[in-house]
Protein backbone atom coordinates (compact mmCIF):
# COMPACT_ATOMS: atom_id res chain seq x y z
CA UNK A 1 0.00 0.00 0.00
CA UNK A 2 1.25 3.51 -0.81
CA UNK A 3 2.24 4.64 2.29
CA UNK A 4 0.39 8.64 1.70
CA UNK A 5 -2.71 6.69 0.60
CA UNK A 6 -5.50 8.40 3.14
CA UNK A 7 -7.65 5.95 5.30
CA UNK A 8 -11.08 5.52 3.93
CA UNK A 9 -14.18 5.82 6.51
CA UNK A 10 -16.68 4.19 4.26
CA UNK A 11 -17.17 0.85 3.16
CA UNK A 12 -17.59 1.35 -1.23
CA UNK A 13 -15.53 -0.60 -4.26
CA UNK A 14 -11.83 -0.01 -3.12
CA UNK A 15 -8.52 -0.58 -5.04
CA UNK A 16 -5.04 -0.05 -3.07
CA UNK A 17 -7.13 1.53 -0.01
CA UNK A 18 -6.43 1.64 3.87
CA UNK A 19 -9.30 1.43 6.42
CA UNK A 20 -7.84 2.13 9.77
CA UNK A 21 -9.64 2.49 12.82
CA UNK A 22 -13.00 2.42 11.10
CA UNK A 23 -16.80 2.02 12.23
CA UNK A 24 -17.80 0.19 9.35
CA UNK A 25 -20.48 -1.46 11.92
CA UNK A 26 -23.82 -2.52 9.95
CA UNK A 27 -22.35 -1.22 6.67
CA UNK A 28 -24.17 -2.40 3.41
CA UNK A 29 -22.11 -3.37 0.54
CA UNK A 30 -23.49 -6.49 -1.21
CA UNK A 31 -21.42 -7.26 -4.25
CA UNK A 32 -18.58 -5.10 -3.24
CA UNK A 33 -15.52 -5.41 -4.93
CA UNK A 34 -12.44 -5.02 -2.57
CA UNK A 35 -9.07 -5.15 -3.97
CA UNK A 36 -5.31 -4.72 -2.40
CA UNK A 37 -6.81 -3.32 0.33
CA UNK A 38 -5.74 -3.17 4.41
CA UNK A 39 -8.46 -2.74 6.91
CA UNK A 40 -6.85 -2.60 10.32
CA UNK A 41 -8.64 -2.35 13.77
CA UNK A 42 -11.83 -1.42 12.09
CA UNK A 43 -15.41 -2.71 13.62
CA UNK A 44 -17.21 -4.51 10.89
CA UNK A 45 -20.16 -5.99 13.13
CA UNK A 46 -22.33 -6.45 11.38
CA UNK A 47 -21.24 -5.76 7.89
CA UNK A 48 -22.77 -7.03 4.70
CA UNK A 49 -20.68 -7.88 2.24
CA UNK A 50 -22.85 -10.74 0.60
CA UNK A 51 -21.73 -11.78 -2.77
CA UNK A 52 -18.72 -9.27 -2.31
CA UNK A 53 -15.27 -10.19 -4.29
CA UNK A 54 -12.16 -9.58 -1.90
CA UNK A 55 -8.91 -9.96 -3.55
CA UNK A 56 -6.07 -9.14 -2.13
CA UNK A 57 -7.33 -8.19 1.44
CA UNK A 58 -5.83 -8.78 4.74
CA UNK A 59 -8.24 -7.37 7.91
CA UNK A 60 -6.11 -7.16 11.56
CA UNK A 61 -7.50 -6.92 14.78
CA UNK A 62 -10.69 -6.15 13.16
CA UNK A 63 -14.60 -7.49 14.38
CA UNK A 64 -16.62 -9.16 12.05
CA UNK A 65 -19.24 -10.31 14.72
CA UNK A 66 -22.28 -11.26 13.00
CA UNK A 67 -20.79 -10.46 8.96
CA UNK A 68 -22.32 -11.40 6.23
CA UNK A 69 -20.01 -12.83 3.60
CA UNK A 70 -22.51 -15.47 1.86
CA UNK A 71 -21.78 -16.14 -1.21
CA UNK A 72 -18.66 -14.12 -1.37
CA UNK A 73 -15.38 -15.40 -3.32
CA UNK A 74 -12.16 -14.39 -1.00
CA UNK A 75 -8.55 -15.12 -2.81
CA UNK A 76 -5.57 -14.42 -0.85
CA UNK A 77 -7.27 -12.59 2.23
CA UNK A 78 -5.66 -12.89 5.62
CA UNK A 79 -7.87 -12.58 8.95
CA UNK A 80 -5.37 -11.99 11.67
CA UNK A 81 -6.60 -11.88 15.76
CA UNK A 82 -10.00 -11.09 14.25
CA UNK A 83 -13.10 -11.91 15.93
CA UNK A 84 -15.75 -13.47 13.76
CA UNK A 85 -18.32 -14.71 16.28
CA UNK A 86 -21.50 -15.55 13.95
CA UNK A 87 -19.85 -14.58 10.76
CA UNK A 88 -21.97 -15.88 7.92
CA UNK A 89 -19.71 -17.32 5.14
CA UNK A 90 -22.49 -19.80 3.44
CA UNK A 91 -21.29 -21.12 0.21
CA UNK A 92 -18.55 -18.74 0.41
CA UNK A 93 -15.50 -19.67 -2.22
CA UNK A 94 -12.20 -19.12 0.13
CA UNK A 95 -9.13 -19.61 -1.71
CA UNK A 96 -5.40 -18.74 -0.56
CA UNK A 97 -6.96 -17.55 2.91
CA UNK A 98 -5.26 -17.49 6.03
CA UNK A 99 -7.26 -17.34 9.56
CA UNK A 100 -4.62 -16.63 11.95
CA UNK A 101 -5.80 -16.51 15.75
CA UNK A 102 -9.26 -15.46 14.76
CA UNK A 103 -12.80 -16.00 16.70
CA UNK A 104 -14.80 -18.01 14.50
CA UNK A 105 -17.27 -19.22 17.53
CA UNK A 106 -20.72 -19.87 16.24
CA UNK A 107 -19.39 -19.12 12.53
CA UNK A 108 -21.29 -20.42 9.50
CA UNK A 109 -19.19 -22.03 7.20
CA UNK A 110 -21.90 -24.35 5.68
CA UNK A 111 -21.19 -25.04 1.95
CA UNK A 112 -17.71 -23.26 2.24
CA UNK A 113 -15.60 -24.15 -0.61
CA UNK A 114 -12.10 -23.89 0.37
CA UNK A 115 -8.57 -24.15 -2.08
CA UNK A 116 -5.25 -23.82 -0.08
CA UNK A 117 -6.86 -22.27 3.24
CA UNK A 118 -4.82 -22.19 6.97
CA UNK A 119 -6.01 -22.07 10.51
CA UNK A 120 -3.82 -21.29 13.32
CA UNK A 121 -4.54 -20.88 16.61
CA UNK A 122 -8.57 -20.64 15.84
CA UNK A 123 -11.35 -21.36 17.95
CA UNK A 124 -13.81 -23.58 16.27
CA UNK A 125 -16.21 -23.78 18.94
CA UNK A 126 -20.15 -23.83 17.62
CA UNK A 127 -19.13 -23.65 14.03
CA UNK A 128 -21.74 -24.90 11.38
CA UNK A 129 -20.85 -26.61 8.68
CA UNK A 130 -17.21 -27.65 10.18
CA UNK A 131 -17.24 -30.71 7.56
CA UNK A 132 -16.59 -27.95 5.36
CA UNK A 133 -13.01 -27.59 6.34
CA UNK A 134 -11.98 -30.78 4.18
CA UNK A 135 -8.73 -29.87 2.60
CA UNK A 136 -7.36 -27.20 5.20
CA UNK A 137 -4.37 -26.70 6.70
CA UNK A 138 -3.81 -26.28 10.98
CA UNK A 139 -1.34 -27.08 13.11
CA UNK A 140 -1.17 -30.59 15.14
CA UNK A 141 -1.83 -28.46 18.21
CA UNK A 142 -5.04 -26.77 16.98
CA UNK A 143 -5.90 -30.16 15.43
CA UNK A 144 -5.88 -32.17 18.88
CA UNK A 145 -7.37 -29.11 20.27
CA UNK A 146 -10.39 -29.26 18.35
CA UNK A 147 -11.09 -32.73 18.11
CA UNK A 148 -14.12 -32.76 20.12
CA UNK A 149 -15.26 -31.04 17.32
CA UNK A 150 -14.11 -32.62 14.59
CA UNK A 151 -15.50 -36.12 16.45
CA UNK A 152 -18.68 -34.59 17.02
CA UNK A 153 -19.34 -33.64 13.33
CA UNK A 154 -18.35 -36.90 12.43
CA UNK A 155 -20.54 -38.44 14.78
CA UNK A 156 -18.02 -40.14 16.92
CA UNK A 157 -19.13 -40.60 20.14
CA UNK A 158 -16.24 -40.46 22.91
CA UNK A 159 -15.78 -42.79 25.35
CA UNK A 160 -13.84 -42.31 28.63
Amino acid sequence: MDPDTAPLEELVDATDAVFAGADLANASAPRASLRRVELDGCRLTGVDLREATLVDVTFADCRLDLANLRFARLERVVFRDCRMRECDLLETQVDDVLFERCELVDATLVGVRVRRVELRGCDLEGVRGIESLRGVRMPWQDVVANAPIFASALGIEIAD
